[in-house]
């Protein structure tokens, strides 16, 4: 075996035990996992450098689908090539998709849909997602047109309730972003060099829009559960801005309307979801294993992490010409305004609908907020506490 093979392999291997003990580690959601990736692969490992590292996170904010795994991705990429960049992705996601396909087999083990620590679960979901909004709308939403298209966006999602009208209030987003919230250059960023050329990139965007188009066509034609199943996974992966959490209610409008899975079933696992480290898109390989056992588990991790994957690919070699496109960036922050909205709208329907019953639920549920937001206390013991409150007064 020649040096190149062995610096190759050995790489490969660091990339893995980092990623895996960050996987292991990281709890707080997509900033904070930004911020543990900062202080291990820049200031810890010197993999790169401050601007480069900046640059890579303005990326993945740009791009659909959860930021902090592409970042990962991303850094496995510029480490070891593409190979490196899935070595980094399973590192940083294995954990949490084992503990929730191990949550998972539980739940369809058991005739738990009744217990009262299954309902703490889900008034977690309420205190997290209100507090996640609360969060982003302060970055996303900080002027009157900002907030008109929230609002906007608020109201379809509330009175249309279908996949279809989310994606479509997104893609209208984008467009009244594009010509009316322009950001100025100040040209001020420098280039970057990323190890993917730009046929690789070209192919992978190619790739991402076909499978868009192709998935759906399959599934009627085959009439195969299984390409059901990871289309739906597909999709959803594919129209996520602003987080983790946005990805929830995409995925309710996929899997509970269809009787693939119960309303309860689908919010306890979203609120265990915020118990475990790493991504929250893994909460896919709970709805996975819930729908069709470990493999579908499997199945329905690759299946929504994989835009993340060709978006990423393909957007390096070309991100030096997107991000000096002010008209672009307006189109970010079209969709990202728009994103406020619907997480709004699945604020009030599903979880607040179906957690919130009575004063004693609405009581628990200040209490898990205030935890979050003003005493800063970490997500688990958040989720732990609704867990013990569900247990004794539910």
């Amino acid at each position: 075996m020649n040096s190149t093979k062995q610096n190759r392999i050995r790489s490969l291997i660091e990339i893995f035990l980092v990623s895996t003990r960050l996987g292991l580690t990281s709890f707080g959601g997509p900033t904070a996992h930004i911020g543990y990736f900062h202080e291990e692969y820049v200031r810890r490992r010197k993999w790169m450098d401050e601007k480069s590292y900046a640059d890579l996170v303005a990326l993945c904010q740009f791009l659909p689908g959860p930021s902090s795994s592409q970042v990962g991705i991303s850094i496995g990429i510029m480490r070891a090539g593409i190979l490196g960049g899935i070595t980094s992705f399973i590192g940083f996601t294995f954990p949490s998709v084992v503990a929730l396909i191990a949550f998972a087999l539980l739940m369809t083990g058991f005739n738990v849909g009744n217990a009262g620590w299954i309902h703490g679960l889900k008034i977690v979901a309420v205190a997290i997602v209100a507090h996640a909004i609360i969060g982003m709308a302060k970055s996303l939403t900080p002027d009157l047109k900002r907030k008109a298209i929230a609002i906007v966006a608020l109201i379809v999602s509330v009175l249309w309730q279908t996949a279809f009208s989310q994606v479509g209030v997104i893609l209208i987003a984008a467009c009244i972003g594009y010509y009316l919230l322009k950001q100025k250059n100040d040209g001020a960023v420098g280039q970057s060099r990323f190890p993917v050329s730009k046929r690789v990139g070209g192919f992978c965007l190619l790739l991402f829009v076909g499978l868009l188009v192709a998935l759906p066509l399959l599934k009627e034609a085959t009439g195969s559960y299984w390409l059901a199943m990871f289309d739906s996974f597909y999709r959803s992966g594919s129209f996520v801005f602003g987080g983790g959490h946005v990805v929830l209610p995409l995925l309710e409008k996929e899997f509970v309307p269809t009787g693939w899975m119960s309303e309860e079933a689908f919010l306890a696992g979203y609120g265990v979801t915020q118990a475990v480290p790493g991504p929250l898109f893994t909460f896919a390989a709970y709805i996975g294993t819930v729908m069709n056992g470990w493999q579908g588990g499997l199945v329905a991790t690759v299946a929504i992490f994989l835009p993340a994957f060709l978006l990423v690919i393909g957007a390096l070699p070309f991100w030096d010409q997107l991000r000096h496109h002010p008209k672009i960036t307006g189109a970010v922050m079209g969709v990202n305004a728009a994103v406020i909205g619907i997480l709004i709208s699945a604020l009030y329907s599903p979880i607040w609908t179906s957690s919130i019953l009575e004063a004693k639920d609405f009581a628990i549920a200040v209490i898990l907020f205030s935890m979050l937001a003003y005493w800063k206390l970490p997500p688990w013991i958040v989720v732990v506490t609704g867990v013990v409150a569900g247990l004794v007064f539910l």
